[in-house]
């Protein structure tokens, strides 16, 4: 087993896949998924050519579901290339079938773990990144498999740019706890929040996402969180 299947093995949690592909679905994956994955040999990627040069700033979005963010985002900034990271193969092909009805040619895909991209994107390179209602793993048991660790905001840190902004959401109340405290003791980012409408309401141009809407027909209420990145410390 080559390093790079043995670190997918280990970071790589949750399912792959769930029911069935429909026939148009399993064509969008077999068809159109292959332009749009980010090639897994480049290091670091080239974000300009992976775009063709079309984009004037790029985003990420890590685990973005069924793809309703995302293809929003796509439809509503058509001058932004957008890397969407979900290793769930229903939800990329749920996607497919949203950029193929509106239309939008800014998006490439990473359909394995976010991790493994993360170390390939060029350094400063990142405008904007989501984190959006991803798995709370709420079992104390597996609380180590959430995203939100030291060495993956590190990670994020890197790659996005100096006064970039990260927007990270949750309905889980433990999860919000636990991503504030690794956050605010990260030299790299700070908490853009002065009221509790700045974490309990969504901005115009954050739609919500089918997970939300589950929470919130389950009486659970979700928090907004915007971090932005700090400017980098020079050597001199």
């Amino acid at each position: 087993m080559s390093p790079t299947e043995e670190n997918r093995k280990r970071i790589l949690y949750g399912r792959r896949r769930g029911k069935a592909l429909r026939k148009n679905q399993q064509h969008a994956v077999e068809e159109i998924l292959p332009a749009l994955r980010v090639p897994e040999d480049e290091n670091p990627v080239d974000l300009a050519s992976l775009f063709k040069d079309k984009a004037e700033e790029y985003w990420l979005e890590i685990g973005f579901g069924a793809g309703e963010h995302l293809a929003w985002q796509a439809k509503n900034h058509p001058n932004v290339g957008i890397i969407g990271c979900e290793p769930f193969l229903n939800g990329v092909a749920v996607l497919l079938g949203k950029l193929q009805k509106d239309g939008s040619d800014n998006v490439r895909l990473h359909n394995e773990a976010a991790e493994l991209l993360m170390e390939r994107l060029p350094e400063a390179s990142l405008k904007k990144g989501f984190l959006l209602f991803a798995d709370p793993w709420p079992k104390s048991g597996h609380q180590k498999r959430r995203f939100v660790t030291d060495e993956n905001i590190a990670a994020l840190a890197r790659i996005l740019e100096d006064d970039a902004v990260l927007r990270v959401g949750t309905d889980h109340t433990d999860y919000g706890a636990w991503i504030l405290h690794y956050f605010l003791r990260s030299e790299d980012f700070v908490w853009e929040a002065e009221h509790p409408a700045d974490w309990l309401n969504r901005s115009d141009d954050w739609p919500q996402t089918r997970y939300e809407a589950k929470a919130l027909k389950e009486g659970r209420k979700s928090v907004y969180y915007r971090f932005r990145r700090t400017a980098r410390k020079s050597n001199a």
